[in-house]
């Protein structure tokens, strides 16, 4: 079973004295980028928070918000360095009145001096504190992981419907088979009718020339290695050994690509050209889709 990239999950924890509200957002992305926002009482378990993140989701671009405050903790997050406060406004308020200048904004222009305002560095998290978070991001990678799931069965659906269609056009080659084969006899007949008329022509060569474009226009091999390529498509789209299948369906999806490109480049039948255009429209979705496959 596959599961998409894109996923949404949350959980939030309210007790009497603590609120932990923890925000996962993913999108598809060819490797793990976590982009983590940390309140300042954890950021010494950043490393541990991110690998239990990546443990879990794997792979794609995330966007997680981790928030963590006390209640009833009235005590403010800024605070004000008094003694440096009074030196600046002392010293300023003499400039002013040295220089007859106005010093009705003096208290806001001291209040934006250097190091007079600092935010109050926060205690680091106690043990009890931190596990409350990793429970609650736990519980919010796993409801990431169910939408991760829930949007892949809908890509399966999707992508189960392209091969199918493509399945379904291979199948229609062979009633254009025989015209094809007689187009192909008749276009040759006609060449080697101009040719044996010359006497100065090359057997050797000639016998070449003929196991050339027998081989040129035969796409049986390119009819069994795509139908054998799409079968595969679906064994490791429905295998329940690994989630982990989008990119060995991507590279499935190229060989699919290969064989319906030769299969055109020999068609020599307008038909046959259309069907083959009509594979490559679902091909793309198929690749479309398979990017956002984890």
């Amino acid at each position: 079973m596959i599961k998409s990239m894109t996923g949404y999950g949350s959980c939030t924890h309210e007790s009497e004295t603590l609120s932990v509200q923890v925000e996962i957002r993913t999108l598809n992305s060819k490797f793990l980028d976590v982009n983590l926002k940390l309140p300042k009482t954890l950021s010494d378990r950043e490393i541990e928070v991110r690998n239990i993140i990546g443990n879990c989701l794997e792979r794609g671009k995330l966007a997680v918000t981790i928030d963590f405050s006390r209640k009833g903790d009235a005590k403010p997050k800024v605070q004000i360095n008094e003694g440096l406060f009074s030196t600046y406004f002392t010293q300023l308020k003499g400039l002013a009145e040295n220089a007859g200048a106005d010093t009705a904004e003096l208290l806001k222009l001291v209040l934006q001096m250097p190091e007079v305002m600092v935010n109050d560095r926060e205690d680091t998290g106690s043990e009890e504190d931190v596990k409350l978070v990793i429970e609650t991001l736990n519980r919010a990678l796993a409801d990431c992981d169910a939408f991760r799931l829930k949007e892949g069965e809908v890509l399966a659906e999707k992508l189960t419907s392209y091969i199918e269609t493509i399945d379904q056009l291979l199948a229609q080659v062979d009633q254009y088979e025989d015209e094809r084969i007689d187009t192909v006899k008749n276009r040759l007949r006609q060449n080697l009718e101009e040719l044996t008329q010359k006497d100065d022509y090359d057997k050797n060569r000639f016998e070449q020339e003929i196991i050339f474009y027998l081989e040129k226009y035969d796409i049986n091999e390119e009819k069994v290695r795509l139908a054998n390529h799409l079968k595969y498509f679906m064994e490791v789209l429905n295998s329940s050994k690994s989630s982990s299948n989008g990119k060995k369906l991507g590279f499935i999806s190229q060989e699919i690509g290969r064989e319906i490109n030769t299969l055109g480049s020999k068609a020599n039948h307008a038909a046959l050209q259309r069907l083959v255009v009509q594979m490559k429209e679902e091909l793309e979705k198929i690749k479309e889709q398979s990017l956002n496959i984890l």
